[in-house]
């Protein structure tokens, strides 16, 4: 039996990542202190490890290196396309920025998609005065609940895949992906044209005289971009020097000019790169447990596994969340369809994992990023608990629905 203690380094670093971000801004905001907590909480961890199971060491760390070329390499690559312009703001317009960018999630995943995305929409409202809900239905649509069809969509997808996931399994979510997209474009469109009545004619005047076409930067990185999507069929570890590869060649021949529009830094993908290192190793001996003692807790239906997993993803981060419920899955030894588990458990881990990371602006990477940038940008963002109050309001009802029609 592995003593539970070896679980509370895991849990210690996911309550930190949630915690300590609202708690204290300032450490937190330095990557330094970050990989001094990981690497604090991952040592005990890895002291107990050698020697009991040192084999697991060397799996961690090969899933670790393929998750992590696979972020790098789409942060890169996706922060070299700059798509500008100023199109004039109507809801209409603006719900087919989201629908592209629901679609486009899963090609280059909600982070990629989100930075090319999110400058351009921003711009093309800036005019606008009404505008507190749509940086919260951008992170809805294009942030999370649109990478749900690919394993490079969203990371605890990908994760799936390094676990054994076929990589057009997940395209049996379609159904799911698809209600969960129509209703939250027909809610965002009924919402923001509302919000375009009560605009003040100025702004709409204004709004109307400074329209720019819309033009993209930095196409020679689609190019790279598609050699990333087809390294994830080929081998590890071929795999990963595909995606290094394609990364370095976005770097040197894509221009730089796109990056500038961008801000394009190293800082979001160096702390992402930190904290799952220490989430990597510390969750080890957390996975075992959950194997070895899955039937205590109780938990077996599909609608159980959507809702815990969905749940904590909201707080924490969904990857290694999914994992989490994964390994708990499997521990119950249910007649198995894949992966260990049936179809529909793997189903609710999934969508659980990916659509409700769009609860809290810490569900999900791409949350904050994209309400630092809109913050950047001037536009009011609601607060940690107003942003709730959107979710509360919108997701959670539909995640009823989908409960209804889908797991239960």
């Amino acid at each position: 039996m592995i003593p539970l203690w070896t679980a509370l380094p895991f849990a210690a670093l996911l309550l930190c990542i949630a915690i300590l971000p609202l708690a204290t801004p300032h450490f937190w905001e330095r990557n330094r202190n970050k990989a001094i907590v990981a690497a604090l909480l991952s040592l005990p961890v890895l002291v107990w490890l050698m020697p009991h199971k040192p084999e697991a060491i060397q799996h961690t760390a090969i899933e670790y290196a393929s998750f992590i070329c696979l972020l790098a390499s789409l942060f890169t690559i996706s922060g070299g396309i700059a798509v500008t312009g100023d199109l004039e703001a109507t809801p209409r317009v603006n719900t087919v920025f989201l629908a592209i960018g629901a679609v486009l999630a899963n090609v280059i995943g909600t982070t990629g998609a989100s930075m090319v995305l999110i400058r351009s929409f921003l711009k093309t409202n800036s005019e606008r005065k009404v505008t507190a809900h749509l940086p919260v239905f951008f992170i809805f649509v294009v942030s999370n609940c649109g990478g749900l069809l690919t394993p490079l969509g969203d990371p605890p997808l990908f994760l799936g895949y390094l676990r054994g996931v076929p990589f057009t399994w997940t395209f049996k979510l379609f159904p799911i992906w698809m209600f969960m997209i129509a209703a939250l474009l027909i809610i965002f469109y009924l919402w923001d044209k509302r919000a375009y009545e009560d605009e003040v004619v100025a702004s709409l005047a204004l709004d109307r005289e400074s329209q720019e076409p819309i033009r993209i930067k930095g196409w020679i990185n689609i190019l790279f971009l598609a050699g990333v999507v087809g390294s994830v069929f080929v081998p590890t570890p071929y795999r990963e020097m595909v995606m290094i590869g394609m990364a370095l060649l976005s770097m040197a021949f894509g221009p730089k000019a796109a990056r500038t529009f961008n801000e394009f830094k190293w800082g979001p993908i160096i702390e992402v790169a930190i904290l799952f290192a220490g989430i990597f190793v510390t969750m080890v001996p957390a996975l075992m447990i959950l194997e070895e003692r899955a039937a205590a807790f109780g938990v077996r239906e599909p609608w159980h596994f959507f809702w815990l997993t969905g749940g904590l993803s909201s707080f924490l981060d969904n990857a290694p969340t999914y994992l989490t419920f994964l390994s708990l899955a499997q521990g119950l030894h249910l007649p198995a369809n894949i992966v260990g588990v049936p179809t529909k458990i793997l189903e609710a881990i999934s969508v659980g994992a990916v659509l409700m990371g769009a609860n809290t602006y810490i569900g999900n990477g791409p949350n904050f990023m994209v309400k630092a940038i809109a913050d950047h940008a001037g536009f009011k963002t609601p607060s940690f608990f107003g942003y709730m109050g959107y979710s509360l309001r919108i997701l959670i009802p539909l995640f009823v629905v989908v409960t209804l029609i889908f797991f239960r």
